[in-house]
């Protein structure tokens, strides 16, 4: 196997272990709907980045990192969005969870796996940071004498296919976790801590300049 693939993979994997949206927002959803909608927000945000990766490859992304108002005008619908979904949390938490919603962000018993998967793809989509990163990372891993266009996307897609795997595997296991939590303090202690933690990247991406 390649060196610069190596490299890369090893690049890929401290970025996608390190948490931040997509793992508290899969961690939030699992709590909500089980293992199915966890997984289902691991879909949609593997489907945002490989938009993204797409648009990096297509040399799109540059376009949106050099106008400030796009840039900007996505970052903010994008923290808007993350806090949306926290402070959803954090009322499930005060109040307890209703047995039906049927909100975009609210979290009744029993999340569908598709407004899940929605809200993975809206929150992987809504930060503009992606664009940044993929069209960084991709190009300088792009063998020589390689194609640009096909290297990229599948340099793009073992990055997609990495996060999958990684948020999946966590919905899994907080899945497993929320049988035992599922309408306790300790779950609603989960809820309000996710909530937290989205709210405050929400507000980071709204202030951070790039």
């Amino acid at each position: 196997m390649d060196a610069g693939f190596l490299a890369f993979l090893g690049v890929s994997a401290v970025v996608i272990v390190t948490p931040g949206q997509d793992t508290a927002l899969t961690i939030r959803n699992t709590l909500a709907g089980g293992r199915r909608a966890g997984i289902g927000t691991a879909l949609g945000v593997a489907a945002g980045q490989s938009c993204w990766t797409l648009a990096a490859s297509l040399g799109l992304t540059a376009v949106l990192v050099a106008s400030e108002p796009a840039f900007a005008a996505v970052r903010l619908l994008g923290a808007v969005y993350l806090i949306w979904l926290g402070v959803h949390s954090i009322r499930a938490a005060v109040r307890g969870h209703a047995p039906a919603g049927t909100r975009e962000g609210e979290l009744p018993a029993g999340l569908p796996a598709g407004r899940a998967w929605r809200q993975g793809l809206l929150s992987s989509l809504g930060n503009p940071k992606l664009a940044v990163f993929f069209s960084s990372l991709l190009p300088p891993f792009v063998p020589a004498g390689a194609a640009p266009l096909p290297a990229m996307l599948a340099l793009g897609a073992a990055f997609v296919a990495m996060t999958l795997v990684w948020l999946s595997g966590y919905a899994v296991v907080i899945a497993r976790l929320g049988e035992r939590l599922r309408g306790g303090p300790i779950r609603r202690a989960f809820d309000a801590i996710t909530g937290a933690v989205l709210v405050l990247l929400g507000g980071r991406l709204a202030l951070d300049r790039r």
